[in-house]
């Protein structure tokens, strides 16, 4: 996640977002279209406009959206402004952040990761499938893929590359680090498609989904996910692998290394037994509670209640996780406004029009198209988050309406909202953090991008959709 900005303002990019929305403000409103409705639109566009450019930090520019939606009228406050605030699956995801930081503050998930190395840190495709399953335990309750990949990953993956003695600073990026740090990063956006809770933007796919009628629970995400998720995961530090050979190839000291970090964290400690406790409690009941009644956010609020109370995490923790309470900002507003462009009748307007363009092709010809444009669109985009929030919506809306099935458009468009990150150095939150460690060169980086772009398409549609139709998704 690339959510918590630190940017300066820029004035002439706000004023060009703002310029821009204003045009579509002024222009002839379409026969079939509220007022209410465009001129959302237009704050909605100088919004997204600005989170893109970057004008402001993120959490700025979408209260300056909400400023002037109130301001003009647009929309009210006592029932439309605020309504985001209110929406569980936005809890759910803030609420994961704090229990997320258990794993750090605990050290669970270091131990985590050194055990993996243990055991699998010989040779350095071992390794590097060590790292790639301690991404996949801890994404469940690590909305913050920055995090995830940043803080837990990539620390302990530099430590490994410089006792082998890989340093993008004296030439030897290529011995062992450029491959390790590749790998990380496609593997964190696999796991982030995996589960609602593994990427912040997650949640809105959820939103415009339930929008059109169509229920996205946590269990049938990770459901419809797990098996071209364990495919992708499976082969793809296998083809980095091959296409960029690190110079070394067997690395016994990792094992060492990783014997002696355990050994100097000592045995589990209490909080890290409650963590655990926690972690599988929430796991079982985001897959059971469906079947149980109990609400997602519900279990979440549960397990961070456990938290507190044993004191594995206290107020000050929760206070200070500023990614939990940026999201919630952000998150609240963006959410509403694409709730509202919704509701005041705007995307079901904008779908039947391009539906009536598409008119004649089949949906399993739409279908893909649809996808594509919005896979390699994100090559336009700095934020997941913004690609999400300006398309997803009218990308489903179009899919359902010329007949694609809404459940799968839905979940298709989920996973798509993260495998698109793997294109570019600057298009997800894990990606500037990584490659900002210096050891791939940039050419190298987008080169892979393409390539993997292409392989997790094929994955996850190909047998991605053969497991997906005998769920009877479709």
């Amino acid at each position: 996640m690339n959510q918590l900005e630190t940017s300066e303002v820029s004035i002439p990019k706000l004023i060009g977002a703002l310029i821009i929305g204003a045009i579509i403000w002024f222009l002839p409103i379409p026969e079939g279209v509220k007022t209410e409705a465009w001129h959302l639109l237009a704050i909605f566009i100088f919004t997204i406009l600005g989170i893109i450019l970057k004008a402001l930090p993120m959490g700025t520019m979408c209260f300056t959206g909400l400023a002037i939606a109130l301001l003009t009228n647009t929309l009210n406050i006592k029932n439309q402004a605020l309504t985001g605030f209110g929406n569980s699956t936005i809890w759910l995801i803030v609420i994961a952040f704090f229990i997320a930081r258990g794993f750090i503050k605990t050290g669970l998930g270091s131990r985590i990761a050194y055990f993996f190395i243990f055991h699998l840190g010989s040779k350095t495709l071992g390794l590097a499938y060590g790292l790639a399953l301690t991404d996949l335990v801890l994404a469940p309750a690590t909305p913050s893929n920055t995090a995830r990949a940043g803080g837990v990953i990539y620390p302990i993956l530099k430590s490994m590359a410089h006792n082998f003695g890989s340093d993008p600073d004296n030439g030897t990026r290529k011995k062992i680090g450029e491959y390790l740090v590749l790998t990380a990063f496609q593997v964190d956006i696999i796991t982030s498609a995996m589960f609602v809770t593994s990427m912040a933007a997650n949640p809105l796919i959820v939103q415009f989904a339930a929008n059109n009628g169509v229920e996205l629970t946590w269990g049938g995400w990770a459901l419809a996910a797990i098996v071209p998720g364990l495919i992708s995961l499976a082969i793809i530090p296998y083809l980095v692998f091959k296409i960029y050979p690190p110079e070394i190839k067997e690395t016994p000291d990792a094992k060492n290394i990783a014997r002696r970090k355990l050994k100097e964290m000592g045995p589990i400690s209490k909080n890290e037994w409650i963590m655990l406790f926690v972690f599988a409690f929430l796991i079982i009941f985001w897959i059971l509670g469906g079947t149980l009644g109990i609400n997602a956010t519900t279990t979440a609020i549960a397990g961070l209640a456990i938290l507190l109370i044993s004191g594995v995490l206290n107020w000050e923790d929760v206070k200070s996780e500023k990614g939990a309470w940026d999201t919630l900002i952000w998150f609240g507003i963006l959410v509403m406004m694409a709730d509202f462009l919704n509701k005041l009748g705007f995307i079901p307007w904008f779908s039947a029009l391009i539906a009536k363009e598409m008119g004649g092709h089949a949906w399993t010809l739409a279908f893909p198209a649809l996808l594509l444009i919005y896979f390699y669109s994100h090559y336009m985009f700095a934020s997941a988050t913004a690609h999400v929030t300006a398309m997803a919506a009218a990308f489903m809306g179009v899919g359902i309406t010329v007949g694609v099935p809404p459940y799968l458009m839905a979940i298709s468009l989920g996973f798509f909202s993260n495998l698109f990150g793997s294109t570019t150095h600057y298009g997800m939150g894990p990606a500037p953090v990584l490659f900002g460690s210096g050891y791939v060169e940039l050419t190298d980086w987008w080169k892979l991008g393409f390539y993997l772009s292409i392989i997790n398409i094929a994955v996850w549609l190909g047998i991605g959709g053969l497991w997906w139709k005998l769920l009877g998704l479709f």
